[in-house]
């Protein structure tokens, strides 16, 4: 139960941040889109970080993108699971507490950005190797 619980993990984790991905490219049907675009996430971006000047906000919506994407990919192939599950596990805790800081509690909760943390926490903590690279 191990192996299966901690592959829908890597998969679930993964595809979430490969969503939001697609939805800042506008690869989402528009009804489906939160985004819908780049410059709308780069406006939410600046929402939640709203000390960070206005050049640095565009520096940090193109980290972050590139990180999700990263951090995606690890996931799926299972390469450093444990690291890179730790490492989305602090990427989302820090976008949850932007969004509560920046939007109040319900945003996150809403969005379950804290139990994505959580979540990408606990797979970090399941060691057995399963359909995994190294």
């Amino acid at each position: 139960m191990k192996t299966t619980t901690k592959l829908f993990l890597r998969l679930a984790i993964a595809a979430g941040f490969l969503s939001a991905v697609a939805d800042r490219f506008g690869l989402w049907p528009q009804a489906q889109s939160f985004w819908g675009n780049w410059n709308n996430f780069v406006n939410y971006t600046q929402t939640l970080n709203p000390w960070l000047p206005g050049k640095m906000v565009s520096i940090l919506a193109i980290i972050v993108t590139v990180l999700e994407i990263a951090f995606a990919i690890f996931l799926l192939i299972g390469f450093k699971t444990s690291l890179f599950a730790k490492l989305s596990g602090f990427m989302l805790l820090l976008f949850a507490l932007a969004m509560t800081y920046s939007l109040g509690i319900k945003a996150p909760l809403d969005y379950s950005v804290y139990i994505a943390s959580g979540a990408a926490f606990a797979l970090s903590t399941l060691k057995e190797k399963y359909l995994e690279i190294g």
